[in-house]
């Protein structure tokens, strides 16, 4: 992300509302010469009046295309004349606004029968419908792609001469957007059908040599490697989830030196990455490695997590213990130049041993693999034995010395969405491989959301430098919820239950489709848009109807809460006709199906404090079971979790509404686990 420019002195800065904003993303294009607007009512009651067009830019500050355009266009000031005249120009952060991006993706899709992606640009009405768009276009006509300054004056002829087609186009725009949302759905005899089809289709698409789905751009999707992974006794699965977070790990995708992973793989091989690193990959990526280590033992998995873990603490946590949003993939106006490597560089930087060892195990004795020119650090070759030492003298050398160049700029708003999939990932992780300072770690990012993003009953969606705003999305209700229950598997607090039923709560009164099942994206009292969006599909993130689904049934059953369970179960019934046609791309949604099928196993340790800890550790193997723990004098037990007190430890085991007797021997439960 570049630095937010000072004010130039010779422009007119009173055209662009973009000062004030929070998002750093905005604040990048605040001294632009577009007359830019935040998205709000002044900029499309102006468009109304003026009877102008819109020019919607959707982008986020960890975008390389987004900033190109940026530099090529719109701190141009004859560009800027251009669209100022014919335009009301609206930029939206993505990461902010992800209803708008939603729709407006969407409606790309619809309009060009492509893919859409960032920057996202497109001409609306003043009612926000879009009549025309793409993605990237360059300033002067080049790549396949028509100039921008042309295709603004193309626009605004249209937009004069065309009305009546351009209305008539966008009457069917509207209805096919209408057409998007779920169907409503009767009572339905769910099966398990559309778990077996995603199985097969992701085991059929499996990447054999270099592991993922697919050829390239390769992205991680833990949606479906933790779909695969959570199936018991499926060998294929597994090994497919394994080697692929394995080859991931090897790759360049993951950053060799500091920790942590890129957004995705332009190659096949995971070798060469987009270099910007996102928050809401490494959360979900953090807890996937830590089962893999509790599945395999293989210690690369464990150093992984720890890898993640120490880049999540040095580079993107703020001092009130909350986590920033991105990294960006440039630096100095450059992608990838802050982590790729000059040879002469390293081996000034290291013996000459450390150098020999550092260009076998990183390839750098290898061809350039980035622009022909420059090293980007993969493992190329095992270490042998009594190597581990040496090369950890030659990551800390080229550590330091990275550390001092021009760093990528950061995207420092706090989203909760986002801050929930890595507090969800954190405690999983702490549970797992036994690290209370993650679990403290993930606490204190709890409070600050709690404290900050938590008012009047309602959460809001995102802050920067302490100051909150933006209602919040069914992801952020979502996710946090899910992440409590994590939470409370790692160390039970009933502040934190207690906080989980009202999330639960708000989640029913002001998301729930009441009349067709499932949960739309915004509240019900959300500013009206051209679109209400209600998807079940994952994208980068899981889905919030699939998440909600989970978090509720689990939350349900927890507690016995009749409510929970029904609204988890009219979500599936309403994506039923979804997941019955395609189950590809719904991996979260058919989670959930999963456990409503067969709840899961819920086993409540009770006992004296000092023997808990011991069960505590040796039921963390057991990944499909949620197991709370709660010492004797826990204050603030709901009725279905207050079990007596016991002198020894005691496991109460239930699933869904069948329960065994309680058992004070490890050995006994286990063969019940075991045994499935």
């Amino acid at each position: 992300m570049p630095a937010i420019p000072p004010h130039h002195p010779h422009r007119p800065a009173r055209l662009n509302r973009l000062s004030g904003e929070t998002s750093p993303y905005l604040l990048q294009h605040a001294d632009n010469p577009v007359a830019w607007f935040p998205w709000g009512e002044e900029a499309l009651t102006l468009a109304r009046t003026q009877d102008k067009p819109i020019l919607l830019s959707i982008g986020y500050s960890a975008c390389h295309w987004c900033h190109v355009m940026a530099h090529e266009s719109f701190e141009d000031d004859g560009v800027a004349a251009v669209m100022n005249e014919h335009f009301i120009s609206i930029k939206v952060d993505r990461e902010e606004r992800p209803d708008l991006d939603q729709i407006y993706q969407t409606a790309h899709q619809m309009l060009t029968g492509r893919h859409g992606g960032w920057p996202l640009t497109l001409f609306l009405a003043p009612d926000g419908t879009p009549f025309f768009g793409g993605t990237y276009f360059p300033r002067e006509a080049r790549y396949g792609l028509g100039g921008f300054v042309d295709i603004c004056r193309q626009v605004a002829v249209a937009w004069r001469e065309r009305r009546t087609e351009i209305t008539t186009q966008n009457s069917e725009v509207r209805r096919a957007l209408d057409r998007e949302a779920t169907p409503p759905a009767n009572a339905i005899a769910l099966d398990a059908a559309p778990v077996a089809a995603l199985r097969a289709v992701l085991l059929g698409s499996f990447d054999r040599s270099d592991g993922g789905f697919g050829g390239a751009p390769k992205f991680p999707h833990p949606t479906d490697l933790a779909f695969l992974l959570r199936r018991p006794q499926d060998a294929a699965a597994h090994e497919a989830a394994l080697f692929t977070l394995s080859r991931m790990a090897a790759g360049g995708i993951h950053d060799q030196l500091g920790g942590g992973f890129c957004r995705y793989s332009v190659d096949a091989t995971w070798e060469i990455p987009h270099f910007e690193k996102m928050l809401y990959d490494n959360g979900p990526l953090l807890g996937l490695y830590a089962d893999a280590w509790a599945l395999t033992g293989d210690d690369n998995f464990r150093r992984v997590a720890e890898g993640i873990v120490s880049w999540l603490l040095r580079e993107m946590t703020s001092p009130e213990g909350a986590f920033y949003s991105s990294l960006d993939a440039d630096s100095e106006g450059e992608e990838g130049k802050f982590y790729v490597w000059d040879r002469r560089e390293v081996e000034r930087l290291l013996t000459p041993e450390e150098s020999a060892l550092a260009g076998r195990h990183w390839g750098l004795a290898e061809r350039p693999n980035f622009e022909n020119r420059h090293w980007h650090l993969k493992l190329a070759a095992p270490l042998a034995e009594g190597e581990s030492a040496l090369i950890e003298s030659a990551r800390t050398k080229l550590f330091a010395a990275r550390e001092k160049r021009i760093r990528p700029g950061l995207d420092d708003k706090v989203l909760t969405a986002w801050n929930a999939l890595m507090i969800e990932g954190l405690a999983h992780a702490a549970r797992l491989l036994e690290r209370p300072d993650w679990l403290s770690t993930a606490h204190a990012a709890l409070a600050y959301l709690q404290a900050t993003h938590w008012q009047n009953g309602r959460l809001l969606a995102t802050s920067r430098h302490g100051r909150a705003q933006l209602p919040a999305y069914l992801d952020d209700y979502a996710y946090l919820l899910a992440a409590l229950l994590e939470l409370l598997q790692a160390e039970f607090r009933a502040e934190d239950l207690a906080f989980a039923t009202q999330l639960a709560d708000a989640l029913l009164a002001h998301f729930e489709d009441s009349a067709a099942g499932g949960f739309y994206f915004t509240a019900h009292d959300h500013e009206t848009l051209i679109q209400r969006p209600k998807t079940g599909h994952d994208g980068a993130i899981p889905s919030g109807n699939g998440v909600a689904a989970i978090a509720l049934q689990r939350l349900g059953h927890l507690l016995g809460e009749v409510r929970y369970l029904e609204a988890a179960r009219r979500t599936l019934d309403a994506f039923w006709p979804q997941l019955s046609y395609s189950s590809g791309g719904c991996a979260t949604l058919l989670s959930a199906l999963e456990e409503a099928l067969a709840p899961p196993t819920l086993i409540i340790l009770r006992g004296p404090t000092a023997g808990l800890p011991d069960w505590q550790r040796r039921m963390a193997r057991y990944r499909s079971v949620i197991t709370l723990t709660l010492p004797n004098e826990t204050p603030g037990l709901p009725p279905a979790l207050a079990k007596p007190e016991t002198p020894v430890v005691n496991a109460w085991v239930c699933q869904g509404v069948k329960c065994l007797v309680p058992m004070a021997n490890f050995a006994e439960l286990e063969e019940i686990l075991q045994a499935g």
